[in-house]
Formats: structure tokens, C-alpha cells, sequence
């Protein structure tokens, strides 16, 4: 399942939240690095009960809007 996924770095507090057809993901991690994109699939891994290896950042690699593949055990 593809997702737009609107990041936010250097939040106090960690969080993902549904915002109309998109997810709102608030981070510590600062955007530099990779360092916010690995906490981006951490938490999202959290998020969805999945491994991090079955979340993949298709486009925005260096942006906060990003589109992110989550492939689900047995679809």
C-alpha cells in the first residue's frame, strides 16, 4: 500500500496522525543525514506492526512530503 506521508523534524514529541488522505509523522530526528528518513521508517514500522524492511521511501527522499510503500505480510 502506497502512502503520502507529511514529515515533521525536531518535534518534541514522536507521534503519526491521519490528516485527510495523508499521514502526518512528527519526528526528533533533524533532516540531515538520513537521520529523520531512518526515524521515519522506525516509527512507522511501530505504526503498522511491520518490519522496517517492508517500508520503502519511493519519492521525497530529501523532502517532507514523502510517498512511502508498506508492503503487509500476506497481500
Amino acid at each position: 500500500m502506497i502512502y503520502e506521508v507529511h514529515v515533521i523534524p525536531k518535534a518534541k514529541k514522536q507521534s503519526v496522525e491521519t490528516e485527510r488522505n495523508k499521514l502526518k509523522v512528527k519526528i526528533h530526528a533533524p533532516p540531515e543525514k538520513g537521520k529523520a528518513n531512518q526515524e521515519v521508517i522506525n516509527l512507522l514500522s511501530e505504526y503498522f506492526k511491520v518490519s522496517k524492511s517492508k517500508i520503502k521511501i519511493l519519492k521525497g527522499q530529501t523532502s517532507k512530503n514523502k510517498q512511502i510503500e508498506v508492503e503487509f505480510d500476506g497481500l
